[in-house]
C-alpha cells in the first residue's frame, strides 16, 4: 500500500488519468448494461433480417454507404435521426432495427434516439461493418 501511495505522489497527473479512464470504463459499462438498446452479434443479426425482416440502418455517410453496406440497408446520419428526420424508416416501427456505423462504437447515442422516436426493437451491430466485412459477409454497392 505504501509503494501505491508513493507512487501517486511522484506520479499525480497519471494517477488522475488512471483513475478517470477506470471511471469512464466503470460508467460506460454500467449504462450499455442498463441500456434498452441491444448490442447483437452478426448471426443473431442474420437471423433478424432473415426471419423477422429486420431493418438496416447504416450511419455512415453517402459515399461509405454506395461503396459497400448490407442488402436493403437504409443510409441516415445521426444529426437526421437526432432531429427526426427519419424518411422510409417512419414506417417501419414495428420491425426490429439494427443499426450500424463503420466499429460499433457510434451507433449506441442513435439506437437510443430511435427508441426515444417510437421504435420498439433497437439493437446496434457489435463491431459494426468493419466485423461484418471482416467475416466476408455480403454487402451491396450503388444507392
Amino acid at each position: 500500500m505504501q509503494e501505491i501511495m508513493s507512487f501517486v505522489s511522484r506520479h499525480p497527473i497519471m494517477s488522475i488519468a488512471w483513475v478517470a479512464l477506470l471511471v469512464a470504463v466503470i460508467v460506460i459499462t454500467v449504462k450499455s448494461k442498463l441500456s434498452k438498446v441491444k448490442e447483437i452479434a452478426r448471426g443473431e443479426a442474420i437471423q433478424l433480417i432473415n426471419k423477422e425482416e429486420a431493418v438496416i440502418v447504416d450511419l455512415r455517410n453517402r459515399d461509405d454507404f454506395r461503396r459497400g453496406h448490407i442488402a436493403n440497408a437504409i443510409n441516415l446520419l445521426p444529426n437526421d435521426i437526432k432531429n427526426g428526420s427519419l424518411g422510409e424508416l417512419e414506417k417501419h416501427k414495428a420491425r426490429p432495427v439494427i443499426v450500424v456505423c463503420v466499429n460499433g462504437i457510434s451507433s449506441r447515442e442513435s439506437a437510443d434516439n430511435l427508441l426515444k422516436a417510437g421504435f420498439e426493437r433497437v439493437s446496434v451491430l457489435k463491431d459494426g461493418l468493419s466485423g461484418w466485412s471482416g467475416e466476408n459477409l455480403p454487402l451491396v454497392q450503388g444507392k
